[in-house]
Order: C-alpha cells, then structure tokens, then sequence
C-alpha cells in the first residue's frame, strides 16, 4: 500500500527539495519580475501623468497671444512637464541675450547659435530621463529566459542525483521532478515577456514623444527669432 501511495508534487515540493542554488535562482527570478512590475506601473503613470500635463501646457501655449504672455504664464504655474520647460528655458536664454549677451561665452555666436544649443540640451535631458528603468525591463526581458532556464537544469540534474542515490531510476520516478524542474523555464518566461512588452511601448512612447518634443522645439525656435526680428524692425 505505501508503495502505490501517490506521491505529492508541485511547485512547493520542489521548493522543498531545492538545493541553494535552485533557491537562489528562483530568488533572481523573483526580485527580476518584482522591479519589472514596479517600473511598468510607475512608468505607466508617470507617462499618463506627463502627456496631460503637457497637453494642457501646448493648449495654453498657443492660445496665449504672445510670448510674453507665455513668459508671465510660467511665472504663475509649475514648470512640470517637458514642453513647459522648453518653453521657459528658450524664453529665459532669449531675456538672457538681451542683457548679458557681451558676457556670456554661452550666448556667443548670436541669438539663433545661443536658442539652438539651449533647444538641444533640452531635448538631450529628456531624452535621457525619458530612458529611466529601460536598461532594467530590457535586462529583465534577455536574462529572465536563461535564468529559468538554468534553474530547470540545476533542478533537473538535482533530482536525477537524488534519484540515482535512492535506486529508483523508474519512469514514474523521474517524470515528476523533472516536471517540477520545469517550473523554473515558465518563471523565467512569465517574467520575461511582460518586460519585453513593456520595454517595447515605452520605446515606442518616448520615440513619439521626443518627435513631437522635437516638432515644439523648432516652433518656439522660429517663434523667438521671428519675433525679435519683428520687435527690432
């Protein structure tokens, strides 16, 4: 009778006979899938919450009659969002060359050299905060599957030991730890592909968003220069 006694298996089985090692691995996986999902949901909200932002900056923006209206508008609200501190660093460095133009290597080389470098430091700076936790997810989405995976083989080489030790090499005797060991490859692949989707929306996001960043930039470019050439005439 004990015997033919069905033997219990599943995950918390082979947990139970899981070496360092296997436990380590499974720990990776763990903290891997635990950052992923905090950087998809932050992200995610962080997202939603700049492109509103920003899309009531631009309705603001270009309903104001003028860039001085613009100028005392971002005297008056927060600069929280991208395209506002665009807006406020060109509007600053055009007040800036007005006065301290002789002075100042920075604005060396006129107006337009001057208003170009600060559209493209700009654009560098939120590029590059816009690229925030993406080395984690794409790093994630790469090693999760090989993680699992060499937690499958550990596992699996660990219970064909202990099963070499008992004496018992039967089908039935093997089939079950070998199933367990598998276990390790659908972790690895259940962290892995939300990581990769995620990294791929955002990707897509912040290519769409530094292109539109990018189009705003060129606008308040030809506005600032058009406009002091309009004020001096």
């Amino acid at each position: 009778m004990e015997a033919n006694a069905p033997i219990s298996l599943g995950f918390a089985h082979f947990l139970s006979n899981a070496d360092s090692i296997g436990k380590l691995v499974l720990a990776a996986l763990v903290l891997l899938s635990l950052a992923s999902w905090f950087l998809i949901v932050t992200r995610a909200i962080a997202n939603i919450l700049a492109q509103r932002r920003a899309d009531a900056f631009l309705t603001a923006f270009w309903n104001a009659p003028s860039l001085a209206e613009v100028r005392m508008m971002l005297a008056h609200r927060p600069v929280d969002n991208a395209f506002a501190e665009l807006a406020h660093a060109v509007l600053k460095a055009a007040g800036d060359s007005e006065t301290h133009h002789p002075q100042r290597l920075a604005a060396a080389g006129g107006l337009g050299e001057f208003l170009t470098r600060v559209l493209r430091n700009g654009i560098d700076l939120e590029a590059a905060r816009s690229e925030h936790g993406l080395t984690v997810l794409a790093s994630a989405g790469s090693a999760a599957p090989y993680v699992g995976l060499f937690g499958t083989v550990w596992g699996i080489y660990h219970a064909l030991v202990q099963i070499g030790l008992s004496g018992q090499g039967t089908l039935d005797k093997v089939a079950g730890p070998v199933g367990e060991a598998l276990i390790m490859t659908a972790l690895g692949l259940a962290v892995a592909i939300p990581a990769v989707l995620a990294y791929n929306a955002f990707n897509r996001r912040n290519r769409m968003w530094l292109a539109r960043l990018d189009a705003f930039a060129h606008d308040l470019y030809v506005l600032t220069t058009v406009g002091r050439r309009e004020d001096v005439a």
